[in-house]
């Protein structure tokens, strides 16, 4: 089972990630870990906090000379903004901010304080998932699966561009370019001025954030049970992203408004493709989003978060003085005016981690050469289908 913890307050000494499960040999690709640790930090909008950290991965066990041991796999990033015993610098917090885990975590705990409950629900914890998922990303390389996250939408600016697999570097390229992470530089300057806009009204913008998964082969996760069914994982990986507040997989809640013949995904036979992760099943659409019935077909995994605007505001929202109950505006903390581009970040490491967490279940083995081995075989016996000839029964 490949799993991962995460410790550390927003402004604590450190972050900690440990990660349980990875297989001995796989290749440790440091530079495309910190560059996703460095994504998470850019984007237009953020707040000051992002001059101050330098977010770099430290490795503390799990792995030798550049590859995984079979160990569990320790990871630190040192906060340089540590203050959280400062009582000046990080005083007590009686006025819970609304959209904030703030006032409920304060009545859960039993105190006034809304300091300990900030500190840990904070988006910068998003660091570690990060950190973890770029980890994941290099386990799922060895099997030749690779995941794209962009912004798709912010406030009222949204792009139509389409992905497929024949152009996700260009996707890529595009949305390195962007200081939206947007593929669309028309709709990045919307999105930027939407941002401008905000910040000068002393308010904030959410967004919608897009991922895909190429690569994928047929069968991840299961139907035989609701808690392996991978798009439900996924989602909630998703949905336990700080501030987001929906998840869609392909179509979504398009699916509402069309009927069944426009919305499910043809199967076609393509000889030509046999040897793809598609095994020769191909689509003529993928409204589905890469997944049916809790498994993979083969199609790209495409997944859709939505991130609400972030809930710290410049002007404050009405709120209650927990400890004289009286009305007063909620607190300032430190913030962004809009960190959708960093939430692409997290969203696309959250989702590589559930591909690669299902790909352990799939194909086991204590080691890269036996994964690949299992990976192998799978692939190969299911190209074969059918087994026997198509009337007989297997006893």
């Amino acid at each position: 089972m490949l799993t991962y913890h995460t410790a550390g307050e927003s402004h604590g000494p450190a972050l900690v990630i440990l990660v349980q499960g990875l297989p001995a040999g796989v290749p440790i690709d440091l530079d495309l870990i910190n560059t996703e640790l460095r994504r998470r930090q850019g984007g237009y909008g953020r707040g000051g906090r992002q001059k101050i950290e330098k977010d770099m991965v430290q490795f503390l066990s799990g792995v030798r000379r550049g590859r995984t041991i079979g160990a569990p796999v320790a990871m630190m990033m040192p906060n340089k903004d540590s203050r959280l015993d400062d009582l000046e610098r990080t005083p007590p917090v009686h006025r819970p901010r609304p959209g904030h885990a703030d006032l409920a975590g304060s009545v859960k705990w039993l105190t006034t304080d809304c300091r300990e409950t900030l500190e840990r629900a904070s988006a910068r914890e998003t660091a570690s998932r990060v950190a973890a998922g770029a980890l994941a990303r290099c386990y799922l390389r060895e099997l030749g699966m690779d995941v794209l996250g962009f912004v798709r939408a912010i406030y009222d600016a949204q792009t139509d561009v389409e992905v497929r697999t024949d152009n996700a570097d260009e996707i890529r390229r595009l949305r390195d370019e962007s200081d939206v992470y947007c593929p669309d530089e028309a709709v990045s300057e919307k999105m930027r001025a939407a941002i401008r806009q905000a910040k000068i009204d002393k308010d904030t913008v959410g967004g919608l954030v897009e991922a895909h998964v190429f690569g994928c082969p047929i069968g991840l996760g299961s139907s035989m049970d609701w808690r392996d069914k991978l798009d439900s994982r996924i989602a909630g990986a998703v949905m336990g992203i700080q501030a987001f507040k929906a998840v869609e997989i392909g179509m979504g809640r398009g699916c509402a408004f069309k009927r069944g013949s426009e919305v499910h995904d043809p199967i076609i036979w393509e000889e030509s493709q046999r040897e793809s992760n598609t095994l020769g099943f191909e689509r003529t659409r993928n409204n589905a989003g890469g997944l049916e019935g809790g498994m993979t077909n083969g199609q790209p995994v495409v997944v859709t978060g939505t991130m609400k605007p972030i809930a710290t505001l410049l002007q404050g929202l009405p709120s209650v003085n927990l400890n004289t109950k009286e009305a007063e505006q909620s607190q300032y903390e430190r913030s962004d005016v809009c960190a959708v581009s960093a939430a692409s970040v997290v969203m696309e490491n959250v989702v590589a981690f559930e591909i690669a967490r299902a790909c352990r279940e799939k194909f086991g083995g204590d080691s890269m050469t036996e994964v690949r081995q299992n990976f192998e075989a799978y692939m190969n016996t299911a190209r074969m289908l059918p087994l026997q000839p198509p009337d007989q029964t297997i006893a």
